[in-house]
């Protein structure tokens, strides 16, 4: 199979460099090849190569632009996103990065996901962040998000890095993250996405405009976390003032949880300065379930809960008892 696909790679590649008369067959061929149940690695290869023949030939090329889609169909359509290991090796040139303004602009959202595979196949970014930033902040406004798409910008985001879109606008940023909704089950770097977050929230519009459920995925991801943090990661006193504030008191719950796992001591301080009183006021419970959570913590890390939050738990139910009428 592999013998005949290359032979036939080598007869489309000369076709598409030669005249009219010899390029009549290969809409039909590639149109079968889509249809192919078993695909090999080496079809994926193959059929990126021919994207950069045809984007190299387009001006002699009738249809090229849905050449080159089908081409990206061939390649990527069937292969399973979750499969990193067997990643074909993919050749990249001058070409490729030439044709997304092609693929964007078709506004066909398995085409778009089939691109974004070759950027991120085996899971690392194949292009310079800055060819994906701009493309991937505006994209949900232009396309409808299949699973697949979803999931592919979901790790495109993850490969980037936050330092990747320091040059958009926190809130474009957002409004993305937003829109994909990610969660602890879509990761596969859980410390990108706990960086991110952290991140975002060292601006007053990740403060104010992250939505609820990333406030969620910041306290799961600091619970499974067993590494401490750098020292470019410090604890940011904006946040409580801001949540107490706004009244926000579920991302406040949620806050502490990632506090006490990430700044133990800073989360001394808050108790010893009663800047959680708000919280308590509102949600009785709240240390509660933060207590459940370090339980998970404990569990997952296989240790015992610190010291320092055993005194946070004292400390709190005795700020909750004097403050019970």
């Amino acid at each position: 199979m592999e013998k005949i696909l290359h032979q036939l790679s080598g007869v489309i590649r000369s076709a598409i460099c030669g005249t009219e008369a010899q390029r009549g067959f290969i809409p039909h061929v590639l149109h079968d090849l889509t249809e192919l149940e078993t695909r090999p690695k080496c079809l994926t290869e193959i059929a990126y190569d021919w994207c950069s023949v045809i984007y190299e030939n387009r001006r002699t090329l009738w249809d090229w632009e849905g050449l080159l889609l089908t081409c990206l169909e061939i390649g990527f359509r069937h292969l399973d996103i979750q499969d990193t290991r067997t990643a074909p090796t993919l050749t990249h040139t001058e070409h490729h990065p030439e044709m997304v303004d092609v693929v964007f602009g078709s506004q066909n959202s398995e085409a778009i996901a089939d691109l974004l595979h070759t950027w991120t196949i085996g899971y690392s970014l194949q292009v310079p962040p800055e060819t994906c930033t701009e493309r991937l902040i505006c994209l949900h406004s232009l396309v409808p998000f299949s699973p697949r798409l979803r999931r592919l910008v979901i790790r495109s985001v993850e490969l980037i890095g936050y330092e990747g879109f320091e040059g958009v606008e926190v809130e474009r940023l957002i409004e993305l993250l937003d829109h994909l909704h990610v969660t602890t089950e879509d990761t596969n770097d859980d410390s990108e996405w706990l960086w991110l977050l952290l991140e975002a929230l060292r601006t007053s519009e990740g403060i104010q405009r992250l939505s609820h459920w990333y406030w969620e995925l910041l306290v799961e991801l600091a619970l499974f976390w067993s590494l401490p943090l750098t020292d470019d990661f410090t604890y940011n006193p904006q946040v409580i003032t801001f949540l107490t504030e706004a009244q926000e008191w579920s991302k406040l719950e949620f806050w502490m949880g990632a506090v006490c796992v990430l700044w133990p001591l800073e989360a001394d301080r808050i108790i010893e300065g009663d800047l959680i009183l708000p919280l308590l006021r509102q949600r009785p419970g709240a240390f509660e379930k933060l207590k459940q959570q370090m339980e998970q913590w404990s569990r997952a890390r296989r240790e015992n809960i610190p010291e320092s939050f055993q005194r946070i738990y004292k400390q709190a139910q005795e700020v909750a008892q004097r403050d019970t009428p």
